[in-house]
């Protein structure tokens, strides 16, 4: 945690893609109420809001990491199809792989 503190910037790149165990859910919200109105903090996820409940295994808990999130925020929201497939059947199809 003291090494969090000393950053200005902290990125957390898709951490919603596995649930996350009891203390862990609690560790995170520690490191976000730390960040709350002290850093900047970056979050990506594929997840819309409503399906973190999911991940941390606890409303409450979910709620108020939500709240303090969002308080001072600004949500960019992408739709579409992801870049991966694409760049995937664009590699295949220059190598001649699956003709």
């Amino acid at each position: 945690m003291a090494s969090l503190r000393m950053v200005e910037l902290l990125v957390l790149d898709e951490i919603w893609f596995i649930t996350l165990h009891k203390e862990a859910s609690k560790l995170l919200f520690q490191v976000v109420s730390d960040c709350y109105e002290q850093k900047s903090l970056i979050i990506t996820s594929n997840l819309e809001f409503a399906q973190w409940n999911t991940v941390f295994g606890n409303d409450k808990l979910t709620a108020a990491m939500i709240d303090r999130l969002i308080h001072h925020s600004h949500i960019l929201v992408f739709s579409g199809p992801g870049h991966r497939l694409e760049e995937s059947l664009q590699r295949q199809r220059r190598w001649g792989v699956g003709q």
